[in-house]
């Protein structure tokens, strides 16, 4: 298995993370896979958690880097994001896709389904695949129960808007695994 990241892996900006971490590998407890998508948030970015300032809410964004920012998304699906850049600034890498790798059984089972596809093909999956709980809110990315491990190697990536926001929506900071069949949606073309 390639290198496992340590915080100071995190001390990047965010959309030159979020595309670093297309190809890593992520595990909660030994469940994941690839991760496939992802997109990039920052304090400057109306589209951001974290850029009215700090409040209960997202503090665990504004760092240390190499932790875990989890929030509850449209009251259902806990999401998970990795947070980057120096403490104190806000900003983070939002885990919107893995491709399935281990732990698929303990996948379906949370999930109620069996096509390894869907497992994992959106934030909301991922957070419910992986067994995210709010618990794991301003956890450590090198300490149990995760595992984050760099790429095995460079992967095509494919750059695009983000998705589901209303502000900022045509800022280019949505990465993705060229070709992947498990990503959330597909990238435009061109």
């Amino acid at each position: 298995m390639p290198k496992r990241l340590k915080p100071a892996d995190f001390l990047r900006d965010a959309p030159e993370m979020a595309r670093v971490l297309i190809g890593a590998v992520l595990l909660v407890d030994g469940v994941g896979g690839r991760i496939v998508e992802t997109e990039a948030y920052d304090r400057e970015d109306p589209a951001s958690h974290s850029h009215s300032g700090p409040t209960p809410r997202n503090q665990a964004m504004f760092g240390p880097p190499g932790r875990a920012y989890v929030y509850r998304s449209y009251g259902i699906h806990w999401c998970l994001n990795f947070v980057c850049r120096e403490e104190g600034h806000g900003a983070g890498v939002l885990i919107r896709a893995i491709e399935p790798l281990a732990g698929l059984e303990t996948m379906c089972e949370r999930r109620g389904l069996h096509e390894p596809r869907l497992l994992c093909s959106g934030p909301g999956r991922v957070g419910q695949a992986l067994g995210i709980v709010h618990a794991f809110n301003g956890h450590r990315l090198d300490q149990r129960p995760f595992e984050v491990h760099a790429a095995d190697r460079d992967y095509e990536v494919v750059v695009g808007p983000r998705i589901g926001i209303s502000k900022a929506a045509d800022v280019p900071w949505r990465f993705g695994l060229a070709g992947s069949r498990f990503l959330s949606r597909p990238f435009p073309k061109g």
